[in-house]
């Protein structure tokens, strides 16, 4: 029995040997079309080509492409884990023809894999055509030998492919084979009605083009585009009814079983989506996908928490999941090495995401549980599912899923709702907007055009091949630019166009599809376009974004050698002004470990070593340890970019000719970005200098400020924050002690001797100014007596004594009491007649000294 991977290799070698040339797999995150959330089939890259924007680098294409879908006619998420067919991620094998060969061998080679090269039982095989494509109905019975009576004619709805409302389409045959046990009760009937009929190959024969008015037209060129789900394929061939029994996923489903202590024999649904769920999030977040709240990030988020919930069915009640991460790198990562290379981020990622989700699931859970014991009726109102979202992070589809579980329906409108913009629907696009069909062009001439030649020369003559002019935009394509095109991560190059009647500023360069548009503004006279014009690119501009880009590749290798080889590169913009690299690292980047990357770059800088450049293919590249880069798309042949033996990237911007040229390297910050992805922000050359003495005028100021030298200036702000700490205490303290002051109340319990009041209380003052504030405070309020106040809040004990006016004048004065008092404390007094203050030199004393001072004062009085 062949497993997978001999599956997919036979299928590649089959049309490789028919004249097809192998292209890998595009990412399953398109971050070149807007359109798309996630790649949805092997078609997806090939979508200029059959736009007609895009000339194909060959005529006949094989590849297993990787792709997501979450929604959508047969692919609900729903579906998936209870059925044996859908899923979130699958491969679709694919062969291509872009104006060559035609349904003819379209059909006859599908036939030859499946019944010759595989051995399918023709028995079991059944084909659909489109109801009025006669020529592919004829043709299945002039090269297969089908039985006649096993070709079928279908509608529009299965039948025939349409990119978009507008646009490329045309009609398809379908491959069905027959599941069930009892040949001899198939039936027609059943083929894209049954769930015993698989679809397992569909090849669509681009041949018209669908116009705004609904009709269609012939196109110049004829396509054929194929898809066979590689599951589906392996499940067959290995004598399987479900895809969950095939070598696809009995490892996964073997390792949770081994995880959670459970047989997926007593109930397969929670292995099943649990299963199906890692091989999706592996394969996007190895893509550059992450989970967060909104886009693609949201359908991640969904799926990571479905899955967390089915392990809850399981017990699971601590991350899991991310220990499944090794043994799909271990399935898949030969012929998709990225899970290799990205293995641990992708470990990091869903094990940060699992854990924050438990926190919220069993509450989460509570709360559903006590929202059913209330619930009136038989349906969740939307509000009460927008908190469970909004609250305890639960998806729609999730909620709905508990619900269904009960036999309770949600209020899916009422939840929309209350979520409104909030709210990010997982759908996949079939609609394809071609930007550049939108722009007017008048054509000069015709014939190839935008060469580039920036990698030699900043400046270059030009002849204008198109044109477009909208308001105060002028838009020209070149014969061939010096302007580098925005790309991989490095903005465009601006400067000037220059000829007779033309003086424009280039403000932008695009490339769109291979054609590079430059976005201009200035004079333009149409009328001289077919004279040459000069380009000249703003050379210390580009001087400042090449030192910023070569230092990006210094970073990433720093970066491998401080923190380890499972960083990569998930996201970069490099311009004139600074470089900003995203990384996979699932902690903090210290300061430690910044110096020593930035050590290391500058190190290599003062090396000063070549910076060189070669064109190779791209498998070969890829043996001798160059590096791709993240969310860049590669053709068989690649520019290496090598920096002695520190660094080797693939890499299609401009750079230094020599690492000395960058000048001096210097990080300004480090961020978090999302789970698992930290981003630095760097700068280099003249900015980097400019930075340093920002920051040296900084410490000249603080040094100015403080009266302290750069060496002391760290002690110094220690000092500060430990005063201003204790300045702040003390203020909580003071606050504290004179909102319990209460004044009219300690004046009612005090003794009285011949009319005399005698007040004596402790406080919770820290400081003396406080504590004769307060003594100011009661002295005013006292009719006639004497009144003492202590503390032992601070560091030594305190005490203030008040003596009333009359008082005075009989001779009793404050300072004497003070000292007669301090004494008893081991200290002393002094002061004014009517306010005095004593300290001593052990607190353990206040309390004995506060009880002899009303003895004291009874003496004085009487006496």
């Amino acid at each position: 029995m062949k497993n997978a991977a001999d599956i997919r290799k036979s299928y590649i070698d089959f049309f490789k040997n028919k004249g097809h040339q192998f292209v890998r797999s595009s990412s399953v995150v398109p971050h070149d079309d807007p359109t798309l959330l996630f790649t949805n089939a092997g078609m997806n890259q090939f979508k200029p080509i059959f736009l007609g924007d895009q000339k194909p680098q060959q005529l006949r294409a094989v590849n297993s492409q990787k792709c997501i879908r979450v929604s959508g006619k047969h692919n609900d998420l729903e579906e998936v884990g209870f059925d044996t067919f859908h899923h979130t991620f699958f491969e679709m094998l694919g062969n291509w023809s872009f104006g060559d060969y035609y349904k003819a061998e379209a059909i006859e080679w599908a036939w030859e894999l499946l019944t010759e090269v595989w051995g399918l039982d023709k028995e079991r095989l059944w084909a659909t055509v489109y109801e009025d494509d006669d020529e592919a109905f004829q043709l299945w019975s002039k090269v297969t030998d089908i039985d006649p009576a096993r070709i079928l004619k279908c509608g529009k709805k299965d039948n025939f492919w349409e990119m978009g409302d507008t646009g490329p389409c045309g009609p398809c045959s379908e491959i069905h084979y027959y599941m069930g046990d009892d040949l001899s009760k198939q039936d027609a009937q059943g083929v894209n009605n049954s769930d015993d009929y698989w679809e397992l190959w569909n090849l669509v024969f681009i041949q018209n083009n669908r116009l705004a008015d609904g009709t269609l037209e012939d196109l110049p060129e004829k396509h054929v585009d194929t898809g066979a789900g590689l599951e589906r394929i392996v499940t067959v061939l290995q004598g399987r009814t479900s895809n969950y029994d095939s070598d696809l996923f009995t490892s996964i489903i073997a390792k949770i079983e081994d995880l959670t202590g459970k047989s997926s024999k007593d109930n397969s649904v929670p292995f099943q989506v649990i299963a199906d769920h890692v091989r999706m999030l592996s394969f996007s977040i190895a893509d550059g996908a992450l989970p967060s709240n909104e886009g693609r990030g949201y359908v991640l988020r969904r799926i990571l928490r479905r899955a967390a919930r089915f392990g809850r069915k399981l017990d699971q009640h601590e991350p899991f999941i991310h220990g499944l991460v090794d043994t799909v790198c271990d399935l898949m990562g030969d012929a998709f090495p990225e899970l290799i290379e990205k293995q641990k981020h992708i470990s990091n990622v869903i094990k940060s995401e699992e854990a924050s989700f438990n926190e919220a699931l069993d509450r989460g859970i509570n709360h559903f549980e006590k929202l059913l014991k209330n619930l009136k009726g038989k349906t969740i109102p939307g509000e009460d599912a927008f908190k469970l979202y909004d609250t305890y992070g639960f998806p729609l589809d999730l909620t709905q899923l508990m619900a269904q579980e009960k036999g309770i329906m949600v209020d899916e409108k009422g939840f929309n709702k209350s979520m409104e913009v909030q709210r990010k629907r997982a759908k996949e696009s079939g609609k394809f907007k071609a930007d550049m069909k939108q722009i007017k062009w008048t054509t000069v001439s015709e014939g190839d055009d935008s060469t580039f030649l920036g990698y030699e020369q900043t400046t270059a003559e030009a002849s204008i091949k198109r044109y477009s002019i909208a308001n105060d935009l002028v838009l020209l394509v070149l014969d061939e630019t010096p302007f580098y095109a925005e790309s991989g991560g490095q903005v465009n190059d601006t400067g000037r166009i220059t000829g007779t009647g033309i003086d424009l500023t280039v403000n932008n360069v695009q490339n769109e599809n291979d054609v590079f548009i430059h976005y201009c503004s200035g004079d333009f006279d149409s009328s001289s376009t077919g004279n040459t014009v000069t380009c000249t690119v703003d050379n210390m501009r580009r001087k400042n974004i090449r030192k910023n880009h070569t230092a990006t590749h210094l970073m990433h290798a720093a970066l491998k050698e401080v923190l380890g080889e499972q960083v990569n590169q998930a996201g970069s913009r490099v311009d004139s002004d600074n470089l900003r690299f995203d990384l996979t690292h699932h902690k903090k980047v210290t300061h430690e470990e910044l110096r020593q990357i930035e050590s290391i770059v500058n190190r290599e800088i003062l090396e000063n070593t070549e910076v060189k450049t070669s064109v190779k293919d791209y498998d070969d590249a890829r043996k001798e340890g160059a590096i791709a880069m993240f969310g860049e798309k590669y053709g068989d042949t690649v520019r290496v970019l090598s920096i002695g033996d520190f660094s080797k990237e693939l890499c299609g911007g401009t750079h230094v000719e020599r690492t000395g040229d960058i000048g001096f390297f210097k990080v300004k910050e480090e961020s978090s970005l999302a789970a698992g992805v930290r981003r630095i922000v760097a700068v280099t050359g003249p900015k980097a200098v400019e930075y340093i003495q920002g920051q040296s005028a900084i410490m000249e100021e603080l040094q100015s400020k403080l009266t302290s030298s750069a060496g002391d200036l760290s002690t110094r702000i220690d000092q500060l924050l430990q005063q201003k700490k204790d300045l702040e205490k003390a203020l909580k303290q003071k606050q504290k002690s004179s909102s319990s002051f209460d004044i009219k109340n300690i004046i009612a319990k005090a003794n009285e001797v011949d009319g005399n009041q005698i007040v004596i209380y402790e406080t919770q003052t820290v400081d003396m100014e406080s504590l004769k504030e307060l003594g100011d405070q009661l002295l005013n309020a006292l009719d006639s007596g004497v009144g003492v106040l202590g503390s032992a809040a601070g560091e030594k004990p305190s005490i203030v004594v008040v003596v009333t006016k009359d008082l005075n004048e009989a001779g009793i004065m404050a300072p004497a009491l003070a000292k007669s008092i301090g004494a008893i404390m081991g200290g002393g007094g002094g002061g004014r007649p009517h306010l005095a203050t004593a300290g001593g030199k052990d607190t353990a004393k206040l309390k004995e000294a506060l009880k002899v001072a009303e003895t004291i004062i009874i003496e004085v009085l009487k006496g």
